[in-house]
């Protein structure tokens, strides 16, 4: 779903460019399409290791990295199917390998990918459907003891949801987002999200807001799931810088996870959580702290310490990046910077960019008290984008001290030209699309 800052190899971007002309519009949600192309490829969707699927409005990736980093430090292989990716389309597949999963390559997705669009005979179909199919046809062909599939958008009509029994249906935060596809409500939202959840499946749920808790337990109760909830089946907290979690099963005491930010604590819980709900593996202690401490995922409160970007900006600056783009994604955000002031205290700057159809001053309220200088850049090559001045009325209308920028780079500059006592903090967040380019900028692309 995410418009690519590296140009892919030639038959690769062709592949890609012949599959977006055969729908009208990117997002579609239903699954009639998606049944039609699967049974032309001989159903690999039943030829799956045995699946994990993940949905959620926020940490549903971060929840998926935890996953992936524990299942591996117990010695499993691991395939991921994950979306948008931030530079490579190829970042979205992740074959399972002893030792530790590894990027599809070019050829091998390209040709996945042409064995879809020839099953699939010219007919309606969106490329997010086409990459799903090209995952399923990957991952029946290559062994894996697990499949971590992350919901694309929504969850009861999205394209991965042609799983009919996985090992556990995981539901991360639900929050406002894609209102115009899923409802106006949060109720509605959660529900389309608890689309997922199927008869008999364990069930791992995040702590939620009242309503969407309500949506999800309704929606288990209907399918006779059983229900983990965070907060009443397990709990995850802080105590004195660890990670304490506890069910009925018992009390671990780990690490903090290296992901930086409190809510990294709670995805981490629900990892975990998800793993002793399922009992299909066997997991030591060793393994859950490793996989907690080693759990890697770009663009998630990432501190760039290195590359182009950080030559641009004021001597002695941190930057930290951020994909975060909806009203609770920018108060986790918030919330993490409050704890990095009061250990190291900095001026806050925000770059921010953001798509068209995102929420701007539900955004930016979270960082209302924390700055008040915002510099509005557009996001490159992407036609929905928001325009900067757009932006910056939303931030204005906040009392926040704003300016426009022609991109990042530019934005870094022109800090670069101020006098500073302290260097300052420098966050760039609003859109995944936006973090993809910044780390195409930087040289320091995920691997």
């Amino acid at each position: 779903m995410n418009a690519p800052a590296a140009t892919p190899s030639a038959p690769l971007g062709e592949v890609i460019a012949r599959l977006s002309a055969l729908h009208p519009v990117k997002i579609d949600l239903g699954l009639e399409r998606m049944h039609r192309v699967l049974d032309r490829l001989d159903h690999p969707e039943r030829k799956l290791p045995p699946v994990i699927h993940v949905a959620g409005t926020n940490g549903k990736g971060s929840t998926i990295a935890y996953l992936r980093a524990i299942l591996e430090a117990a010695n499993l292989r691991v395939h991921t199917f994950t979306s948008p990716y931030l530079v490579r389309v190829n970042e979205c597949f992740r074959l399972g390998r002893a030792g530790g999963g590894v990027l599809v390559g070019d050829d091998e997705l390209t040709g996945a990918l042409e064995r879809c669009e020839a099953a699939n005979a010219g007919a309606p179909l969106t490329v997010f459907e086409s990459k799903t199919a090209a995952a399923f046809c990957l991952f029946a062909e290559n062994p894996a003891d697990a499949l971590l599939l992350e919901v694309g958008l929504g969850g009861r009509l999205d394209s991965t949801n042609v799983i009919e029994q996985p090992l556990a249906s995981v539901i991360a935060p639900v929050s406002m987002d894609h209102t115009d596809f899923l409802g106006s409500t949060l109720a509605s939202i959660a529900g389309e999200k608890a689309g997922i959840i199927k008869r008999g499946v364990p069930v791992v749920c995040a702590e939620q807001a009242d309503e969407a808790m309500a949506a999800i337990e309704s929606q288990a109760q209907r399918m006779r799931a059983p229900l983990f909830a965070a907060g009443q089946q397990w709990h995850a907290g802080v105590e004195r810088g660890s990670l304490v979690y506890q069910d009925d099963r018992g009390l671990m005491d780990l690490a903090a996870p290296r992901l930086f930010g409190r809510h990294q604590f709670d995805n981490a819980g629900l990892a975990i959580a998800t793993l002793r709900a399922t009992d299909a593996f066997k997991i030591g202690h060793s393994a859950f702290e490793a996989g907690i401490l080693g759990a890697e995922w770009p663009a998630r409160m990432q501190r760039l310490s290195s590359g182009r970007l950080i030559e641009q900006a004021p001597a002695g600056s941190e930057i930290w990046l951020d994909g975060g783009h909806n009203a609770e994604g920018g108060r986790v955000v918030a919330a993490a910077l409050g704890d990095l002031e009061e250990r190291v205290p900095r001026q806050l700057v925000i770059i921010a960019g953001m798509m068209g159809n995102k929420d701007a001053g539900g955004f930016l309220a979270n960082f209302a008290g924390q700055t008040r200088h915002i510099i509005a850049v557009p996001i490159p090559d992407m036609d929905n984008a928001m325009p900067p001045d757009r932006l910056a009325d939303a931030a204005r209308q906040l009392g926040m001290r704003v300016e426009i920028a022609d991109g990042v780079e530019a934005a870094l500059r022109s800090l670069a030209k101020l006098a500073y006592e302290t260097p300052p903090r420098i966050l760039i967040a609003g859109s995944l699309y936006l973090a993809g380019h910044v780390l195409a900028l930087n040289g320091t692309p995920p691997g």
